[in-house]
């Protein structure tokens, strides 16, 4: 087929392909970045916390409201209800904590692999157990060991600053600290920088262990944990593990056993790690709903808009459909001729839409420090918008080459 003629026929009446080309490459240049954007944050949202078996992992927070405000007593009610827990039938493990991990909140501390730093090399979670985080949560150790009982600290922060001596860290923080080093343990670490920066001396390393945060990129693997009970108030959280499938009979039962231990005189809630992980990530799956949205509106449009383009076109070109269909032209012959000239008008929007796209990319880089836009995001849309197009015009096209030429050629 001549693609003269047809260029020929597009110059002739430009409005239309022009505004068909232009919605082409908008919607183009949108769809990639938006599956890009959802794409990233879908990896973001899967990312693993360091926690093994999140489904079986139960936080608890209690306030014994019968409890006084003296130290020896704050302590022992909180040593009694760590029994409690661990009686609880289908309970693994216990453990008392200040934080969990994509919480949204909790301590954070400054972090220096040199007291004489000018300024600390990163921010950290800082949590701190008088037990065992790596076996409740199943951290995995890739170098050093976990803290002995002997090593916990009882401190009261009323009358207390004291700090721990030693520190596990997660392997993305130590090789923040030293990035040339290839092993960790003993190597000292500073909460904040100068002379009265506390000293920490490093004892193990795990894999992984979300910061409270849950942030996008490194800050998110930035965490330190210290063998240390910290008792401000009758307040206390704890987390456990319970039996595969046994989770939400566990956390009614747990909620049961402490409210009885109390007698009633204590306020407890207990949440999942299921649940803090939808509370992290509640506005990351909005958006990404959203832009799958936008996108599926846009693809409609544009499919509209050259539907609406080609209908109107046969109904402009009927008799000279039933002229060619009368000198020979055959249905395929027709049906060809709309296909490629919509094919043309497609692949000029794709062009200009992959350069839009590539336009937009670097905005979003640049201002909100996105990822780089990949090529097969790009080649996808330019293969889903020129399918689109095909796919959307073939109907008027079918309807163009059925066309009797008796019918559209009478009154010529």
């Amino acid at each position: 087929m001549e693609i003269r003629p047809i260029l020929s026929a597009l110059m002739r009446n430009k409005t239309g392909p022009i505004l068909v080309a232009i919605q082409v490459a908008i919607s183009l240049a949108i769809l990639a970045n938006a599956l890009h954007i959802v794409n990233v944050r879908q990896g973001v949202m899967a990312r693993p916390t360091g926690i093994a078996h999140e489904e079986d992992v139960i936080h608890v927070q209690i306030n014994n409201l019968k409890t006084s405000d003296e130290f020896n007593e704050i302590l022992a009610e909180q040593k009694r209800q760590r029994d409690v827990l661990r009686a609880v039938p289908g309970v693994v493990s216990v453990a008392q904590t200040n934080q969990t991990p994509i919480s949204r909140s909790g301590w954070n501390s400054g972090i220096a692999a040199d007291r004489k730093q000018q300024k600390v090399t990163t921010g950290a979670s800082y949590y701190f157990t008088p037990d065992s985080l790596v076996k409740t949560w199943g951290l995995k150790l890739v170098e050093g060991r976990d803290f002995a009982p002997t090593e916990v600290i009882d401190v009261d922060e009323r009358k207390s600053n004291e700090t721990p001596k030693i520190v596990i860290i997660t392997q993305a923080l130590a090789k923040k600290l030293w990035p040339d080093a290839t092993s960790y343990v003993g190597k000292p670490i500073y909460l904040g920088t100068g002379d009265d920066a506390d000293e920490l001396r490093v004892i193990g390393v795990t894999e992984a262990m979300q910061s409270t945060g849950g942030e996008v990129g490194e800050r998110g693997e930035m965490s330190t944990m210290v063998p240390m009970r910290l008792i401000t108030s009758p307040r206390a959280m704890y987390t456990l593990r319970a039996e595969p499938g046994q989770r939400d009979r566990v956390m009614k039962e747990v909620e049961e056993a402490l409210q009885k231990s109390a007698n009633n005189q204590a306020v407890v809630r207990a949440k999942t790690m299921e649940q803090d992980r939808n509370d992290r990530y509640r506005a990351d799956k909005g958006l990404a709903w959203m832009l799958i949205t936008v996108s599926v509106l846009l693809m409609l449009v544009t499919a509209s808009g050259i539907v609406g383009m080609a209908s109107l076109w046969v109904i402009q070109r009927r008799k000279q459909i039933g002229v060619r269909r009368a000198l020979g032209a055959k249905k395929v012959d027709i049906l060809r001729y709309f296909i490629t000239e919509n094919l043309m008008i497609t692949s000029a929007g794709v062009a200009a839409g992959l350069l839009s796209a590539l336009a937009l990319n670097q905005l979003l880089v640049s201002k909100l420090e996105m990822a780089r836009l990949p090529a097969d995001y790009l080649l996808g849309g330019a293969a889903i918008f020129l399918a689109l197009g095909v796919a959307a015009v073939y109907g008027p096209a079918w309807r163009a080459a059925s066309i009797s030429p008796a019918t559209a050629t009478r009154g010529v």
